[in-house]
């Protein structure tokens, strides 16, 4: 008698959670008070993998519809269909993002194998990562700078929200406060053609490496007219591999974030594209829990810049998350994901 061959459904689970931040969250488009993110979970009755994403109202996204879209997958899940198969079956974006990092990391607890090693990579490292200087008044910036400073080391990486009148003088004053420290902008869209040039000068005066979308992404052409005075890096105007070559001429860089490119197996795939077409590769997270940033951090080991302080933001974060020491980010545990 032939034996049977059992094959158990995956079950989808889906859960809102809300995490307190520390203090408030500050950029140019608002500030916040804490991180609402979707968390999606699948199970074979075995072993469980989990995805983590936050939905970005820039992009359309709201809670309810992302915590809708994974739910709405359950069905198509439980017939059988797998991570290759989710990347046409979803459109990129946050809800793909939960779904892909839970199939990752379902198919390393059922191999006993972390998820570099599915991948055919080399094992991660450390990496420093950026910690994030939030929209606020010159001295409150100067005095944010100070602090992380004298937390970090003179050498920290910072990360200063701009987009508000006046940013030449927030630049400064976070210059003078930690003046040894590399710093790089985001600007969050929020310079227009007028300023841009005086706030670049004012950015490449206070030494900064990096500045992140200082334009509009629907009104970035005058980027490819400017004498660009330090690296322009893509965030809002880049989601994934099929958006890089129309930003050849305009930035120097690109920010890959999994939840624009709606998962890990993209953003494996858009590193590779970017870094052929000459971008230098910039990893960077929404303020999340670790669950959310651990996978990225496979893309952060060929990244030039690390913007991986997600967790570090929030009031308490998920057992068993990303260890910190200082400026420098650990890979994930198994217990946390991968």
């Amino acid at each position: 008698m032939l034996g049977v061959l059992r094959v158990t459904a995956l079950a989808l689970s889906v859960r809102v959670e809300r995490w307190p931040i520390a203090g408030s969250f500050a950029i140019s488009r608002g500030a916040k008070t804490e991180a609402i993110v979707v968390v999606a979970e699948l199970a074979d009755g075995s072993h469980r993998g989990r995805g983590e994403c936050v939905p970005y109202a820039r992009y359309g996204e709201t809670v309810e519809g992302v915590a809708a879209a994974i739910g709405g997958m359950a069905a198509e899940i439980a017939r059988g269909l797998d991570r290759e198969r989710l990347q046409s079956a979803m459109p990129g974006g946050a809800a793909r993002n939960a779904l892909d990092c839970a199939f990752w990391d379902l198919a390393a607890k059922r191999a006993a194998r972390p998820v570099h090693e599915l991948l055919g990579l080399d094992p991660p490292k450390p990496v420093t990562t950026a910690l994030t200087i939030s929209l606020a008044t010159p001295d409150a910036m100067a005095q944010a700078a100070a602090a992380a400073s004298a937390r970090l080391g003179e050498r920290a990486l910072l990360k200063v929200k701009l987009g508000a009148p006046g940013d030449p003088a927030r630049i400064a004053a976070v210059r003078r406060a930690a003046p040894r420290a590399e710093l790089i902008v985001d600007a969050n869209e929020g310079w227009t053609p007028d300023d841009l040039a005086a706030n670049l000068a004012a950015c490449a005066q206070a030494g900064v490496t990096l500045v992140e979308q200082p334009l509009p992404a629907a009104n970035d052409d005058a980027l490819a007219r400017l004498a660009r005075p330090l690296a322009i890096c893509a965030d809002e105007s880049v989601h994934a591999s099929a958006s890089l070559r129309s930003l050849v001429g305009k930035y120097d860089a690109v920010n890959i974030k999994l939840d624009k490119t709606g998962g890990l197996t993209e953003a494996i795939l858009m590193a590779g594209e970017a870094e052929r077409l000459g971008f230098t590769l910039m990893v960077g997270c929404m303020v999340a829990t670790s669950l959310a940033l651990a996978p990225a951090m496979l893309v952060a080991q060929r990244a030039r810049v690390v913007d991986l302080d997600g967790a570090l933001l929030l009031a308490r974060d998920r057992p068993h998350g990303l260890r910190y020491e200082g400026s420098r980010v650990h890979p994930p545990t198994p217990a946390l994901w991968g």
